[in-house]
């Protein structure tokens, strides 16, 4: 019997709140029923659906975990020059161990961030214990193109939504998906972030934060 373990992340790219991970241990029978189940790319999934499914993979897979970096964590490993995708693989790489001690061999497959797929899996491999004993594969759209990732994806979307949902409610305020790109969330930086600046809800490492509230010796154009 084969095993393997999927690794994906969601969160890359907002400004608010964590950026967060999934894993997934199965053999391939329990990734037949996965995709039986209808598992695939969360992104080519409606909420309701993730839910859904979240709860079945945890009931069908050998192990599954998740982990979530907080955005204070995000803006300390940038100020510490570690930047995403090293931050990244670092995290995978936590999952990795944490997953595959309760197999003798397995292939790994997860969702590369890096353009430089031969640079980033060899950091990778840096921080994964006992490497000679796995098949790491390293692939962009491995979401797309693999349940077992796919699968990770899912259980990393859900918990995102589920913190930016409970971020919503702490502070009852409606702060859209989180994404620079989402209008509501540009409304309510420009409305609520100083008031909210240190609840650790913001990651102040994005040029986004940077443009909106500048550094004060950072002279304004009008200050000429």
């Amino acid at each position: 019997m084969k095993f393997y373990i999927g690794i994906d992340e969601a969160g890359r790219g907002p400004i608010i709140g964590p950026m967060t991970f999934g894993g997934v241990l199965a053999d391939e029978k329990q990734i037949k029923i996965l995709k039986e189940l209808g598992v695939k790319d969360s992104k080519l999934l409606p909420h309701p659906k993730r839910e859904f499914l979240s709860v079945q993979i945890k009931k069908n897979v050998l192990a599954c975990t998740t982990l979530a970096i907080s955005p204070r964590d995000i803006d300390k490993s940038l100020a510490e020059k570690i930047n995403l995708n090293q931050l990244e693989a670092k995290k995978a790489a936590e999952i990795i161990n944490f997953l595959k001690k309760r197999v003798d061999e397995v292939e790994i497959i997860v969702d590369c961030p890096s353009t430089n797929i031969i640079s980033w899996r060899n950091y990778l491999l840096q921080h994964i214990k006992n490497p000679e004993k796995i098949k790491l594969r390293c692939e962009h759209k491995a979401d797309l193109n693999h349940t077992i990732v796919g699968a990770a994806s899912i259980l990393a979307k859900v918990l995102r939504e589920n913190e930016v949902e409970k971020i919503q409610k702490n502070i009852d305020q409606d702060i859209g998906s989180g994404y620079p790109s989402d209008p509501t969330t540009i409304e309510f930086l420009k409305k609520h972030s100083l008031k909210f600046k240190d609840s650790g809800i913001f990651r102040k490492s994005w040029q986004t934060w940077k443009d909106l509230h500048p550094p004060k010796s950072q002279k304004k154009l009008g200050d000429f």
